[in-house]
């Protein structure tokens, strides 16, 4: 029989488990989520701001310039669209690329929603038309 230094350091357990007392039985993470059966027509404050991944200050600065549209019911809560995360996140994007501060964003975003209105009038009165123009 060979002497295995290996093994006579790591004692005579070695490459067996101890006994140990029986492993606990983990609870199941259970997670409960509503979904409307109507398409819900506002979103509250709070609902914005988890969405789009902002501070709820940050989104009411927002509201203040103009940038995203936003109701107010008879207690003064804040109410938006369904569409206003996806134009916060909109606004993010073009914050983080463009060198402008917020307020020169409203502008931006102005240009952007015209220039897209009129590319859009321009394809459907192209539409009828066989021009062979792939620029449009």
């Amino acid at each position: 029989m060979t002497h295995d230094p290996r093994r006579a350091a790591a004692g005579p357990e070695a490459g067996h488990r101890r006994p140990t007392a029986p492993d606990r039985q983990r609870g199941l993470n259970v997670v409960v989520r509503n979904y409307a059966l109507v398409p819900v027509d506002r979103l509250s404050l709070d609902v914005v701001a988890r969405r789009s991944g902002l501070h709820p200050d940050l989104v009411r600065r927002f509201v203040t310039l103009g940038l995203v549209d936003a109701t107010h019911d008879d207690s003064g809560r804040l109410w938006f669209d369904p569409g206003a995360p996806a134009t916060l996140a909109r606004i993010q994007r073009l914050r983080a690329g463009l060198p402008l501060n917020y307020a020169s964003l409203g502008l931006v975003l102005d240009l952007l929603d015209r220039v897209s209105e009129l590319e859009a009038a321009l394809r459907r009165s192209n539409a009828g038309s066989r021009s062979d123009e792939s620029w449009i």
